[in-house]
């Protein structure tokens, strides 16, 4: 087992052993906890009460964070050229069509999320080798296949996330940066939960919330206790 580093050890100290934290006191602590150089992101893992392997049971959905996730979402807007101006006011770091496929076709996958239109789906199902395993492939339920362009570009922009349950059960996402406030911190990752909430399958028996985990990139995990952040 790798011994821990002096700041990792730091860290750990601060974490009462077996304690599970309200959001806000974990909000507050993770900032405390986090000694890197640089501004980390905050994570959230949730423990969800659902066999994902049954379709009645599958967790997906998008939730629009209230103050963002304080990262730089590059967005390519594969669409018509009648929507190009709209896609590129609203914010998009690439927009066109053609010329964008063929790029990727060639490896290029330097963005974050698509965002295109139904009627040019017949042609992105092409790119679905290369972009299904990187988690790039559009998809109506979270929104990134549209007519309405302008508002899904706008919306990724301003904090809009998609997340979807693993095959252990678990739903992991950014919730912020450690520079957040930590009331910033804890009002995203409440309404994060919240949707969760929202999603729960009818066909998930018993407990639905069974763990939260609050953690940066490099912080140890804080246990959350669930009936905190539903409150």
């Amino acid at each position: 087992m790798s011994k821990l580093t002096k700041n990792q050890k730091l860290a750990s100290a601060k974490i009462e052993p077996g304690k599970a934290y309200t959001l806000k006191e974990a909000s507050a602590l993770v900032k405390e906890i986090t000694l890197a150089k640089f501004d980390a992101s905050v994570d959230i893992d949730v423990r969800l009460g659902v066999d994902p392997r049954k379709s009645n049971q599958m967790v997906r959905g998008v939730v629009s964070l209230p103050h963002g996730t304080g990262k730089v979402t590059r967005v390519l807007a594969l669409c018509t050229p009648d929507k190009e101006a709209e896609a590129k006011e609203a914010g998009a770091d690439h927009v066109g069509l053609d010329e964008y496929i063929e790029k990727i076709k060639g490896g290029w996958t330097d963005i974050d999320i698509i965002i295109t239109m139904p009627s040019i789906m017949g042609k992105i199902g092409a790119l679905g080798r290369i972009l299904g395993p990187r988690g790039l492939m559009p998809n109506p339920k979270s929104g990134t296949v549209t007519n309405d362009i302008g508002t899904a570009v706008k919306e990724v922009k301003q904090g809009k996330i998609d997340f979807k349950v693993d095959k252990t059960g678990i739903v992991h996402s950014s919730v912020g940066k450690v520079s957040f406030e930590a009331e910033k911190i804890y009002d995203n990752a409440k309404e994060f939960v919240s949707t969760l909430v929202k999603l729960k399958p009818v066909a998930a028996k018993g407990t639905y919330l069974k763990s939260i985990y609050l953690s940066s990139t490099m912080s140890p995990g804080i246990k959350v206790e669930p009936k905190t952040a539903e409150d």
